[in-house]
């Protein structure tokens, strides 16, 4: 098997060194950028834009947190690791979501789908991370591409699960009601169903944001997981994102009505 498998990579990487090549550049100049973004201003400007953020999505509360968290980031002298990290997490969450929520949307809508893609999820969440993260280095090479494929790899499962899982739940006699007064299934689908199943969906956002950050800590060439000051930083920065998160889960339209309620 495992003759086969090297067989299948060395062909893979002959075959589609155009599509290698493409991923590189986009997920590496998305990295890029970000990392730019988050690490060129100075620090002060930063701390007032994360608690800025942690307001606007979430409370005062995640602002005082966040002034204070990455404060005593760059007083440990972890700001420019953590920057990476972060910049990697948020380049790998927003490509496992853009793959995860259309195909659990395609897993809530076919059954069939759903079948198939359950024993390839349960595989990508429980095989060991160096098993994949070794071929992922063999075509991408050494840097922060391979990480952040072998994250989103590690990732990208509850976000599909989660997205099935909201859109299955959402009561069928509402979905009944649309298509009585008329709505098409795309209308069903985007004014319906993902509005009510927003919450779970967000559930799993959460925890897709969680698992990459756990990867990235684990695999990234920064060692941001490496001593007591540096696993501090990435406690800071999960505390964080996952505030930010379950603030706009609670911002959603049905949260609002079930705090009315």
């Amino acid at each position: 098997l495992g003759s086969w498998i090297e067989t299948f990579f060395d062909w893979f990487q002959h075959a589609f060194d155009w599509l290698i090549t493409f991923t590189n550049v986009v997920i590496g100049g998305m990295y890029d950028g970000l990392n730019l973004v988050l690490s060129k201003p100075l620090y002060l400007v930063m701390l007032v834009v994360f608690a800025a953020i942690g307001w606007a999505c979430a409370n005062w509360k995640v602002a005082v947190f966040a002034l204070i968290g990455f404060y005593l980031v760059r007083a440990m002298d972890q700001w420019n690791n953590t920057m990476q990290t972060l910049a990697l997490v948020v380049v790998a969450v927003i490509l496992a979501l853009i793959l995860a929520i259309p195909l659990g949307i395609w897993a809530a809508k076919s059954k069939r789908f759903s079948a198939i893609i359950k024993p390839i999820l349960d595989f990508m969440q429980t095989m060991p991370s160096l098993a994949y993260l070794v071929p992922v280095i063999v075509l991408f090479g050494i840097g922060q591409v391979p990480g952040a494929i072998a994250t989103i790899i590690f990732a990208l499962p509850p976000g599909v699960r989660f997205t099935e899982l909201g859109i299955r739940g959402v009561d069928t006699e509402t979905v009944e009601a649309g298509a009585a007064f008329g709505a098409s299934p795309r209308h069903i689908l985007w004014r319906i169903q993902m509005p009510l199943a927003m919450p779970t969906v967000m559930a799993g956002v959460n925890q897709v944001i969680m698992l990459a950050l756990s990867m990235v800590a684990a695999l990234s060439q920064v060692d941001i997981g490496l001593g007591m000051e540096a696993g501090l930083a990435v406690v800071i920065v999960a505390v964080y994102l996952d505030r930010i998160t379950n603030g706009l889960a609670n911002r959603t339209s049905l949260a609002r009505a079930q705090r009315a309620n």
